[in-house]
């Protein structure tokens, strides 16, 4: 019987895996299309670890993986090994991180637009404890619309020592709550950031609000007292990616 595999898209998934786990992945097909030294990077990596390289037209790519945000790489690996830790993912940063970690989300379909919003505004992985958490079902995967395999996933046993360890990358871990003395817009933080949000009524947990280095709200000037974690994941997002584009907004 063959070993059941799976695709992952995109670079950051990619070099990781042929980083730390390279006998996970069988085979690489990138775009012909591209000469960029990001590609030739990818590749000589790829040649290091003893995995073949396929050069095809943007077209197979496409069929492959139809509406998925793969840059023009798409690897297949064993569906059996191990998965990329978080470690794996920071070593491979050529930016600062962008993290997205959601605290006790249940609704597999807030995971999957979650994890649509991670792979729109580029963050490096999302992180979600193990238990009292949804995982990542069909459901979840569906709904994320081919996000769940560009995007790591990462599930950990202890979120508050995981938000710990995050801190000494020198990352900061910013939280949100409607309680917050400051708001989004008015707060400042370094390049490096890591947003963690609750679910929809219950909000943070008490070990996870106090391993953050500053918590943050979302200005509400309606009539809706919460945004559904999703949207408010987005907005947060979006804003620190547009402060990684204007370095002098960093705070």
């Amino acid at each position: 019987m063959s070993t059941p595999s799976r695709l992952i898209f995109g670079f950051h998934s990619t070099l990781a895996k042929l980083r730390h786990d390279p006998e996970a992945v069988r085979e690489i097909y990138v775009d012909a299309g591209r000469k960029d030294s990001r590609l030739r990077d990818l590749v000589r990596q790829a040649e290091f670890a003893g995995v073949r390289v396929l050069p095809v037209a943007g077209s197979r790519l496409e069929s492959m993986a139809p509406g998925a945000r793969h840059q023009g790489v798409i690897a297949t690996v064993d569906a059996t090994q191990r998965h990329v830790t978080l470690d794996d993912i920071l070593e491979t940063l050529e930016e600062p991180a962008l993290l997205l970690i959601l605290d006790g989300i249940q609704d597999p379909h807030n995971l999957g637009a979650c994890l649509r919003v991670a792979d729109a505004v580029g963050a490096h992985a999302v992180i979600a404890p193990k238990d009292r958490a949804v995982g990542l079902t069909q459901t979840a995967v569906k709904v994320a619309s081919g996000a769940a395999e560009t995007v790591p996933y990462i599930t950990v046993t202890n979120l508050a020592r995981t938000l710990r360890e995050i801190k000494e990358h020198e990352i900061c871990v910013i939280g949100t709550d409607a309680s917050a003395g400051k708001d989004l817009y008015a707060a400042g933080w370094p390049a490096a950031s890591a947003w963690v949000l609750g679910a929809e009524g219950d909000g943070l947990r008490r070990l996870t609000r106090e391993a953050c280095d500053q918590l943050v709200s979302i200005p509400m000037l309606g009539s809706v007292a919460s945004l559904n974690v999703s949207v408010a994941a987005g907005v947060c997002l979006f804003e620190a990616r547009r402060r990684l584009a204007s370095p002098s907004l960093a705070g």
